[in-house]
């Protein structure tokens, strides 16, 4: 039987979090180097998008986690603790930490990643006007720009293709203007 469904048949095929029965993957809880179903989980898109960060945490949607933390099977508990410490901030979040009993090796893995001490919110790539930037986006300078170290200067209008995100710094993308890779400031662009 593949990882995925001896999960399927653990869960009843669900997503072990929030219930939802479409778009299910299995997802490795981390630290891990063997996936395995004393590792892994089946979770949705959704939930897979806010653990990775990919998305922006939905407080209402991880409210099931206040019946779901209960499983009996420790990467669950791991992540849902790993989320609840996330979304602490919201009353009913902080309630169910304060009752979720993890064994002291679950607690142990449940902190390797250090998710726990970090802010529920996502910082994204934005434009100047607040839209989401993503990887090979085209981008319109909204104002001209003259590039450091160089002759060139970017003139407002220029249109910049298949910009690449600045992984560090979100308020960074590099693109191409006159065949130069120059990093750019997302205050100064909006998407084309």
């Amino acid at each position: 039987m593949s990882l995925l469904q001896e999960l399927q048949s653990r869960s009843g095929n669900k997503c072990e979090l929030c219930t939802a029965e479409n778009n299910l993957s299995v997802y490795e809880v981390p630290p891990t180097s063997n996936a395995n179903s004393d590792n892994s989980i089946l979770v949705c898109k959704n939930c897979l998008d806010q653990i990775e960060k990919n998305e922006q945490l939905n407080a209402d949607h991880w409210k099931i986690l206040t019946e779901t933390m209960w499983s009996e099977f420790p990467p669950v508990q791991v992540v849902a603790w790993r989320m609840l410490s996330r979304l602490r901030n919201e009353g009913w979040a902080a309630d169910s930490l304060d009752i979720l009993y993890l064994d002291d090796e679950t607690l142990e893995w449940a902190k390797k990643t250090g998710d726990h001490e970090q802010e529920g919110t996502v910082e994204f790539h934005q434009d100047s006007n607040g839209t989401r930037l993503f990887e090979g986006d085209t981008v319109v300078l909204v104002k001209t720009l003259d590039v450091k170290g160089s002759t060139l200067s970017a003139k407002l209008g220029t249109v910049v293709k298949n910009i690449r995100l600045v992984h560090d710094n979100t308020e960074q993308i590099e693109g191409k203007v006159e065949g130069q890779t120059i990093v750019i400031l997302t205050k100064y662009l909006r998407k084309g």
